[in-house]
């Protein structure tokens, strides 16, 4: 075939409209828009990363790995301990087993000691307590006889009325010496507190105690039982009947609270010493 044959099919070719793309609808498009669904394991993925750590979180992940490190290092120690007591000869673990045993024995001999030092210390704290309760109820005793301390309880009073002036001092002293014999703990008369060194004096018409001149009427403050005080007056040929016989009035009261509380000033003694050390 010709140049000229050839031509005219080339130009038809060339003539010949390009073809065109099928044209999409446009739903297609809308659907190709849209992005794909998420999984359940893509949307777990996405609420977890990027992690959102609070201030709480970071504190406890710190401290759970603190104790994680401290556990693991205590492990590997107890594992060196026993690879250690593993490898070991049966002499050296009997050596072991023995120092083991001396030293809990020095350990429980020393709980004892300390166990026993308590009880030495809780007995003396009592000892010493008990003590010095009983030095304070003797002073308070003492203090008592020697007319120190005021004192009160159950006892008697008695009044002597001497109108005619006839009472003497020798009768207010065998009142005294009969009340003591009776069992009297506290005496005071008028006043004045009646102790062991005590003297009466006759001084004109009146008496005088311990140098205290006194008057009529004589009252007599005394602690005792009073079962035994009252009737130890009133016995025939007693103080009761010797007054009377002077004319003297007399008058015993019981009562369940007598207070003594004349004092009298403490005396040092000028050559007695206490003999105790």
């Amino acid at each position: 075939m010709s140049d000229q044959d050839q031509k005219p099919a080339n130009s038809l070719r060339e003539e010949l409209p390009e073809e065109v793309p099928a044209a999409k609808p446009p739903a297609a498009d809308a659907e190709a828009e849209k992005p794909a669904a998420l999984t359940g394991r893509q949307r777990l993925v996405k609420g977890l990363w990027p992690p959102r750590v609070t201030r709480a979180q970071l504190t406890v992940a710190l401290l759970l790995f603190g104790l994680g490190f401290g556990l693991a290092v205590q492990v590997a120690s107890n594992s060196d301990s026993d690879s250690a007591l593993r490898g070991a000869r049966q002499e050296d673990l009997v050596r072991i087993l023995d120092e083991l045993d001396d030293r809990t024995q020095r350990l429980e001999d020393e709980k004892q000691g300390l166990e026993k030092q308590r009880d030495e210390l809780e007995n003396s704290s009592d000892q010493a307590e008990e003590a010095r309760r009983q030095t304070v109820e003797k002073e308070r005793q003492l203090g008592i006889l020697a007319g120190t301390v005021a004192a009160q309880g159950p006892g008697i009073t008695m009044t002597i009325e001497d109108t005619k002036g006839t009472v003497e001092a020798d009768m207010l002293l065998d009142a005294i010496q009969e009340l003591r014999a009776a069992g009297a703990e506290a005496i005071q008369v008028n006043g004045v507190r009646v102790v062991a060194g005590t003297y009466l004096t006759d001084s004109g018409k009146s008496v005088s105690v311990d140098g205290n001149k006194i008057n009529a009427p004589y009252r007599f403050q005394v602690i005792g039982k009073p079962q035994d005080l009252e009737p130890a007056l009133n016995i025939p040929g007693g103080v009761v009947q010797t007054l009377e016989k002077e004319q003297a009035t007399v008058t015993v009261e019981r009562s369940s609270k007598i207070v003594v509380d004349a004092l009298r000033a403490v005396k040092r003694p000028d050559y007695a010493r206490s003999s105790s050390r």
